[in-house]
């Protein structure tokens, strides 16, 4: 691509619309911003689009949703599937109602039926919504819990998980094949709405989703038996969740539900927050401090696409506030649902959980003691998505959790991607029952420790920014891979997996194999005593994470051990 080249036709060719030009004008001269902007496609992954708002082929715009959606439309076309239509949603981020409704009317030009939410949904509503619809596929904007300055853009199929093989590469082929932003096609809301095809959605596929998450409920007895003295403080973030959390909270009978003001109300600059991310402690500041003037029992928080789910619990020994980890709160809501279906006698002989490579080892122990089968994919919840289809399509086994560590679970099929909304309903029952048995969530959370070892993980990431920092994460990868650690800090490596390249390697006998998993640029370290690292580039940000996990003897132990495999690692890693 010639940068310069590239740069001087947004500004001047009238297809791109007075803001664009003048914002581009504007950075006439500085040439690290227009490379920056301009040295590359904005990347359409298996995922869809991610990036930062602004003007550019680098960049989130309506003209590069546009592209994304016009792709899309092509290949539908190509399966000749256009007959289902498309679901659309959005959340709470900057161009988010902007950036939907041009997907809507590209589709419609195309001559593919639009349903677009009214206003702002959970990502979870949205797989469900085309499910319910029975559309093609389904498309939510969305940047997750990324900062203001970002948006994305995520695919659907019709079984309700993000695109998966082959559908994804086909996808990007499309959306790769357009060159000509003038062959793109549009057209007005009018017109769309009178050629039906454009449907406004809402208050229908709402009603829906709350009695398909109320059939979840495990022990309505115990809510029941507590609803009026359980409290619960809860903070959306400026995000999505609001309206939802609540509502189903309400309806199960919750009669003690704070929600944090300052942060209730949508806003895409997230002016209380510096990072919309519940996995950032920084973002329970508020809710933290709410908690303690109600003296609340538990404290959750939603991204702002609300499919993610951040927790404090009370420590009942020492009034404080405990955090959980997206594996904690995970394996809790896991160990409840497999314990009260087993005691209720609703536990299926071949049930199972699924999870990911690079989440807490502590599931393969909780599966085992249910008898259920734990199946682990790569990072990602469209893989969980994908086996809820396969088990589906094969009837070998039956679905009954999935989670992965960074604070994303699924209870139920009512949708096929992390749903935050269902993991505060799940978690809220549990904190519930566990009181009628004289508990809070956090005694229950000592017991599971205390019941399947002392399992701890954390995550070391690396930001690289920009041409240079791409390069040196691939370099980063391939001396990984060309010169496999045999030792990572006081752990053998007692296996190797290279993902990308289809391998599994023993590494005391030097015995290959298959992998087992698609094809990812994903290294995973198979260590002594339970332990293991991951390294993974992350698809949607200019970072390298490592993710890596231990079981200690004590809480204490593990906490030594993840403190030295961390250093190890980052030796390792060499930046």
């Amino acid at each position: 691509m010639d940068i310069m080249k590239t740069y001087q036709f947004w500004c001047e060719d009238s297809y791109f619309d007075e803001n664009t030009r003048e914002e581009l004008k504007a950075i006439a001269g500085n040439e690290k911003e227009i490379e920056d902007r301009f040295y590359k496609n904005l990347e359409f992954g298996t995922g869809g689009l991610r990036g930062v708002i602004g003007a550019g082929t680098n960049r989130m715009n309506i003209y590069t949703v546009r592209k994304a959606t016009q792709g899309l439309a092509n290949f539908i076309l190509q399966e000749n599937a256009q007959e289902k239509g498309v679901a659309i949603a959005f959340d709470s981020r900057r161009m988010s109602p902007e950036f939907s409704k041009e997907a809507a009317l590209c589709l419609a030009a195309n001559g593919i039926h639009a349903y677009l939410f009214e206003s702002l949904r959970p990502t979870p509503m949205l797989s469900f919504a085309l499910r319910k619809l029975g559309c093609t596929a389904g498309i939510v904007v969305t940047a997750s819990h990324n900062p203001p300055e970002y948006n994305g853009y995520k695919v659907y199929w019709e079984d309700g998980a993000q695109v998966t093989a082959p559908k994804d590469t086909q996808i990007i082929d499309c959306v790769n094949a357009i060159q000509d932003f003038t062959t793109i096609r549009t057209m007005s809301e009018e017109d769309a709405k009178e050629a039906g095809l454009l449907t406004i959605i809402g208050k229908e596929i709402d009603d829906a989703y709350m009695e398909e998450l109320k059939k979840l409920v495990l022990h309505p007895e115990a809510i029941k038996e507590v609803a009026k003295d359980l409290k619960i403080v809860y903070t959306p973030l400026h995000g999505t969740g609001n309206l939802p959390v609540r509502r189903i909270l309400k309806e199960l009978g919750f009669e003690q539900v704070y929600v944090v003001p300052e942060q209730s109300e949508p806003d895409g600059n997230f002016p209380t927050v510096s990072y919309p991310n519940p996995e950032d402690k920084k973002a329970f500041a508020l809710a933290l401090d709410l908690a303690e003037k109600v003296d609340a029992d538990l404290v959750l928080a939603t991204d702002p696409d609300a499919d993610r789910l951040g927790v404090y619990a009370k420590d009942s020994k020492t009034g404080e506030y405990q955090v959980f980890t997206g594996n904690m709160s995970g394996m809790l809501i896991c160990e409840y649902e497999l314990s009260q279906k087993k005691a209720l006698g609703i536990l299926p002989q071949n049930g199972a959980v699924v999870t990911t490579i690079v989440s807490t080892n502590m599931a393969d122990a909780v599966a085992a003691a249910y008898n259920q089968t734990l199946i682990k994919t790569l990072t990602g919840f469209k893989y969980i998505g994908e086996q809820i289809k396969l088990f589906e399509q094969n009837g070998d086994h039956t679905y009954q959790f999935g989670f992965e560590e960074s604070y994303g679970c699924l209870v139920g099929t009512h949708a096929r991607d992390k749903d935050a909304v269902v993991a505060v309903m799940a978690l809220c029952e549990a904190a519930a029952y566990y009181r009628t048995q004289g508990k809070t969530l956090w005694d229950q959370m000592l017991t599971i420790f205390d019941t399947y070892g002392y399992y701890k993980e954390d995550l070391y990431t690396i930001t690289l920014k920009g041409i240079e920092g791409t390069q040196k994460i691939q370099e980063i990868m391939d001396n990984l891979r060309k010169q496999t650690p045999e030792q990572i800090g006081n752990y053998k490596v007692l296996e190797f997996y290279d993902y990308k390249e289809d391998i599994k390697k023993d590494m005391l006998t030097g015995e290959v194999g298959k992998s087992g998993l698609p094809k990812s640029n994903v290294l995973y370290f198979a260590l002594e005593n339970d332990t293991w690292c991951c390294a993974r580039p992350s698809g949607t940000e200019p970072k390298l994470k490592f993710y890596m996990g231990v079981k200690g003897s004590s809480m204490q132990d593990a906490i030594n051990q993840l403190e030295d495999l961390t250093a190890a690692v980052k030796e390792m890693a060499g930046v």
